[in-house]
């Protein structure tokens, strides 16, 4: 009677749900990066988790995912006990006696006069930063302050990644039980991202190992000042994709030159090396192939989720992108099947 055509209502419904979940999402974004980096963790304690519930043999997992923090928790007090006090004794030592860069630029221009006045104009550019920086520094407590309010996470992610490791199983069925007659494809959809973010997390907990042993075991053998404690630096900033690692190599290249190391030539071909090593053959042989994303679609990711979401943003950006890439295959798969699954019948 009104002339509403019922296919152009059903579209506009569709349209005004769909942007209706969005601005949803949008104004509970905090909370979903925290459950979403809930998952991550939990997909880290998994593997152990399994290999424990597989032992145990009971009906509940949570003597198994007990154990298993207790596991992680002893691995973290050996290691402050073991490196913790040397890595809290440099950095006291740092803070106290703080690299002087106008020193290191001194000796260059000793060494190298003709480059004096080039050098001279760098030390005037340092001496404006540092007063800049030391005018903003209230407004910097002040910030870091306000921002220290989000340590608490680092108890609610654990615990939300408990949760998700004991009844993750049952979400799973629950939801394949809405999804009615897809069901099969949405199995094999979930355990195919189950799969890849496992063995995505495992890959970057490797990695991150690998790169803690090796620079700990270099940079001490080379005798480069606050060795542990910049180790430890580069270990969780591997975490963070591109941008973790270029931070790190800068951080101790700086460090080395400015606490008057004299040997940071090595340092610096190490540190190529050791990227050149991990990046061409230690990372392709963890991470699988529907995994591994090519160098410039994690450039793009990295530098998309950090204008989206800063750190948090560049963080996610590659199991995000490994996730669509899985997503895209699957589709493209299923509609390539279906016409041959038509002929055959």
């Amino acid at each position: 009677m009104l002339g509403i055509d019922p296919k152009a209502a059903r579209y506009t419904w569709t349209a005004a749900a769909v942007l209706l979940a969005m601005g949803l999402v949008y104004v509970i974004r905090e909370t979903i990066v925290v459950f979403v980096i809930a998952l991550l963790f939990a997909y880290l304690l998994y593997p152990l988790v399994d290999v424990i519930d597989r032992r145990l043999s009971v009906r509940t997992r949570t003597p198994a995912l007990a154990l298993a923090y207790i596991i992680v928790l002893g691995v973290l007090a050996l290691f402050v006990a073991f490196i913790g006090s040397q890595v809290i004794t440099q950095a006291h030592v740092l803070s106290q006696h703080p690299p002087d860069p106008e020193a290191f630029i001194d000796n260059i221009a000793a060494h190298h006069p003709q480059f004096k006045p080039a050098l001279d104009a760098v030390k005037g550019d340092l001496r404006n930063r540092a007063r800049s920086l030391m005018s903003s520094a209230p407004q910097i407590g002040v910030r870091v302050l306000s921002e220290s309010r989000n340590l608490i996470y680092l108890v609610i992610v654990p615990i939300l990644a408990f949760f998700i490791l004991k009844d993750g199983r049952r979400i799973r069925d629950a939801f394949l039980n809405l999804v009615g007659d897809h069901t099969e494809a949405a199995n094999e959809a979930l355990q195919d991202i189950h799969t890849m973010l496992l063995q995505y997390m495992r890959a970057l907990l490797y990695l991150c190992l690998a790169t803690l042993v090796s620079f700990m075991i270099f940079l001490n053998v080379m005798g480069v000042p606050y060795a542990a404690l910049l180790a430890s630096i580069a270990f969780p900033l591997e975490f963070i994709p591109l941008v973790g690692p270029m931070i790190a190599a800068i951080t101790i290249i700086a460090v080395s030159a400015f606490s008057g190391y004299s040997h940071v030539l090595w340092v610096v071909i190490f540190l190529a090396l050791y990227r050149t090593f991990q990046d061409y053959l230690l990372s392709p042989h963890l991470m699988s192939r529907g995994v591994e994303l090519h160098p410039l679609l994690v450039i793009f990711g990295v530098f998309a989720g950090g204008e989206i979401g800063g750190v948090v943003g560049i963080f996610l950006s590659v199991p995000v992108l490994a996730l669509i890439r899985l997503m895209y295959h699957r589709f493209a798969r299923r509609r390539r099947i279906a016409p041959a699954a038509a002929l055959t019948k």
